[in-house]
């Protein structure tokens, strides 16, 4: 049987595979700093996606990942990360510090791009609980402090659907499929390593 009978072939599903595990660490890592238990918590949660959002910016401009992903330059999200960041009231200095962190980061070529962009279009399927606590915990909405949790205008799950087809329409060596791979684990421990320095866990105080 050909290698592209099995689900594994399709570089979604590699993709899916291989960050499964970072995938869930980092989603309890979050649940666990309760970012909506106040809007304090909140902004720090805000500053996570900024820097994400400043680190893949670029990989949105790419002309060449837009030929491999039509339409890609329309889905960057930077901008409404932004305006919610003024929306809750994060100082210049905060903004300044999350965009050299996102500097320090290195891509080192278009799979690994790939990669990126695969897990930060994925977090827009999650980001429907996350509207929806945010809605009723802090009164946040797509037009203030959440714009960047909004779906897209295809709805969550066909957007989804589409990208994963687009992607693995994508010529790639099984070396390059690889290296999305590790740009996919990258961009989650990336994700990890920000929400550790900035929703750090709280410890109980000694008695």
């Amino acid at each position: 049987m050909p290698e592209a009978a099995y689900p594994e072939s399709l570089l979604s599903r590699r993709l899916k595979v291989g960050t499964q595990a970072v995938h869930e660490a980092l989603d309890r890592r979050i649940t666990g700093a309760a970012p909506f238990a106040d809007r304090q918590r909140y902004s720090r949660f805000l500053r996570v996606q900024l820097r994400l959002h400043h680190v893949t910016a670029p990989l949105y401009r790419d002309p060449r990942l837009q030929a491999d992903l039509p339409g890609l330059a329309a889905l960057d999200r930077l901008e409404a990360v932004k305006a919610d960041c003024i929306d809750l009231g994060i100082p210049e200095d905060a903004l300044e510090r999350d965009r050299r962190a996102a500097a320090a980061v290195t891509i080192p070529g278009r799979p690994e791009a790939l990669g990126w962009i695969y897990t930060h279009e994925g977090s827009r399927m999650g980001a429907a609980v996350l509207l929806r606590e945010a809605r009723q915990g802090l009164a946040l909405s797509e037009t203030y402090g959440a714009r960047h949790m909004a779906a897209h205008t295809d709805g969550r799950a066909p957007h989804w659907r589409d990208f994963k087809t687009t992607l693995d329409a994508i010529a790639l060596t099984p070396l390059e499929a690889d290296r999305a791979v590790t740009g996919a684990r990258a961009a989650f421990v990336f994700v990890q390593e920000a929400v550790d320095r900035l929703m750090p866990v709280e410890r109980p105080a000694m008695p």
